[in-house]
């Protein structure tokens, strides 16, 4: 507790210090922010005559019915999934979904797969209802399809978590084959697939594909995104798409929770997407966060002494890195930090297996920082590294 305190008090410490590069958040580059765009709209439509009460009034809490339309016909439709609007939850982020599918189906002892490592925000949501997480094996694509299988026979779990497309921290994708077989196994088996999707839309190279939603024949799978990455994390929305009945009671439950999310966001976000500006965004983004990740592997590759090993993902945010000699990623944090000015998040904490799980393991974003600022970021840490090395 002791090691880990001191760890974070020189991390949160580093956030403050201008001289400090810093891999360790996974917020948008502020170039991809649409503010000009936003500041347009708002002033349109943030009259008597236009959207204001609208937008400063109480409403329904499933989300106002033209951004539900949008979410899908233009973030859904495109990627395989037909939904109806009458399916669709609009939410206050991404992670507002894990919460409210967890009041649903979760009950003190009930097992949650998830992959190893995972998004440990969820997992703190998971550890508030009691759960128990048990990790299944990931490879360089992936979840294993038998040991999930294995995990499911052996543990009966509720649920099984999963971010398949970009991963958050690794940046691996699920291939297609795995996705239809997930979908199957939540309905042979009869458990909830909770597919945590915020990334798929933030593809610059490879192939689409399909969510795990598109293989689904029973409603066993529970699809949840968000607006975070292709809009603005500071509107605070997201969404969820499954079965009706699924969808009736998660609307009581928000009701019951919040009322409904920010009707101001969900006006600004709307219009955002009918008046046609989504497109050319989406470009921008993506064509910004494909310079940066290019510039991070190529200095990874660069820095980094021999035998590092990371992954090269076709979109998201994040890479991961092991790093050779058993370096513990954790103890030279502070270091990082304190002397070499240069910030990341060490692999332990991705891990529910605990111990020295992922000790030599660290995740790195790249969203957020320009490519000048990358390839100094990746010099600092490439000679910490060289210098902890046996």
């Amino acid at each position: 507790m002791e090691k880990s305190a001191r760890v974070m008090q020189t991390l949160f410490g580093s956030f403050a210090n201008p001289n400090v590069i810093s891999f360790a958040g996974g917020s948008p580059a502020p170039a991809c922010l649409p503010i000009e765009e936003v500041h347009d709209i708002m002033d349109k439509v943030m009259t008597r005559e236009g959207r204001g009460v609208e937008a400063l009034q109480y409403n329904r809490p499933q989300g106002i019915p033209d951004l539900r339309q949008t979410i899908c016909d233009t973030l859904l439709a495109p990627k395989g999934v037909q939904a109806d609007p009458d399916d669709v939850v609009v939410v206050s982020g991404g992670l507002e979904t894990m919460n409210l599918v967890c009041q649903l189906f979760i009950e003190p002892g009930d097992v949650i797969l998830v992959e190893s490592p995972t998004f440990m925000h969820c997992v703190e949501i998971f550890d508030m209802f009691q759960a128990r997480c048990v990790p299944c094996q990931m490879d360089d694509h992936g979840l294993v399809m038998e040991d999930v299988e294995e995990k499911i026979r052996q543990y009966h779990p509720k649920m099984i978590y999963t971010v398949p497309t970009f991963q958050n921290p690794t940046g691996k994708t699920l291939p297609a084959d795995r996705r239809r077989r997930l979908a199957e196994m939540g309905s042979a088996y009869d458990v909830i697939v909770l597919e945590d999707d915020p990334y798929r839309d933030i593809r610059y190279s490879g192939e689409d594909l399909a969510p795990i939603k598109t293989y689904d024949t029973t409603g066993n799978t529970i699809l949840a995104s968000s607006f975070s990455k292709i809009f603005s994390p500071g509107v605070r929305l997201g969404y969820v798409y499954a079965k009706h009945d699924y969808i009736r009671k998660i609307c009581d439950i928000k009701t019951a929770t919040n009322s409904h999310s920010s009707l101001l966001a969900e006006v600004a976000c709307a219009e955002f997407f009918k008046q046609g500006l989504y497109p050319a965004h989406h470009k921008k983004i993506c064509d910004i966060y494909r310079t940066q990740r290019d510039a991070m592997v190529l200095a990874l590759d660069r820095y980094m002494p021999e035998g590092t090993r990371h992954t090269n993902p076709d979109g998201g945010f994040f890479m991961w890195v092991q790093l050779p000699g058993g370096i513990d990623t954790t103890d030279m944090l502070v270091e990082a930090a304190r002397d070499y000015h240069v910030a990341y998040v060490a692999g332990r904490g991705f891990y529910v297996e605990g111990g020295d799980t992922g000790k030599d393991e660290l995740r790195l974003s790249f969203s957020g920082v320009e490519p000048p600022q990358i390839e100094e970021g990746m010099r600092r840490l490439g000679s910490l590294v060289q210098s902890w090395l046996p």
